[in-house]
């Protein structure tokens, strides 16, 4: 079994940046399609970026697009999610999340999660 753990999370004022990487280990990134959710405060969880076992990568959710870019590097077995232009509202826990399947939008399909790494965007 995989096991997940995020990083990069911190406070940024608005329109800054940030890089949250999920580090795997146990099995490679490659062999997994991965997830990046998020979850604000009294919110339900909600999807952000998810790329595939190969090389595919869903359409991003409408409140992060043209924003966020999620990537794989293999050499360090991370899946990365670099975020610009950033805005209070994407203060949340963020998680990342692997699955043995087919890349997917839905947060209950996918079996292995990080702990979370929290962002912070203040106005």
């Amino acid at each position: 079994q995989v096991q997940l753990v995020e990083s990069g999370g911190g406070v940024v004022q608005a329109g800054g940046s940030l890089r949250l990487s999920c580090a795997a280990s146990g099995r490679t990134v490659s062999t997994y399609a991965m997830g990046w959710f998020r979850q604000a405060p009294g919110k339900e969880r909600e999807f952000v970026a998810a790329i595939s076992s190969g090389i595919g990568v869903l359409p991003y959710a409408d409140s992060v697009k043209d924003r966020f870019t999620i990537s794989r590097d293999t050499a360090k077995n991370t899946v990365d999610l670099l975020m610009t232009s950033l805005k209070p509202e994407d203060t949340a826990v963020y998680y990342c999340a692997a699955r043995n399947g087919i890349i997917s939008r839905m947060s209950s399909v996918y079996g292995a999660w990080g702990q979370g790494t929290q962002v912070t965007v203040s106005s």
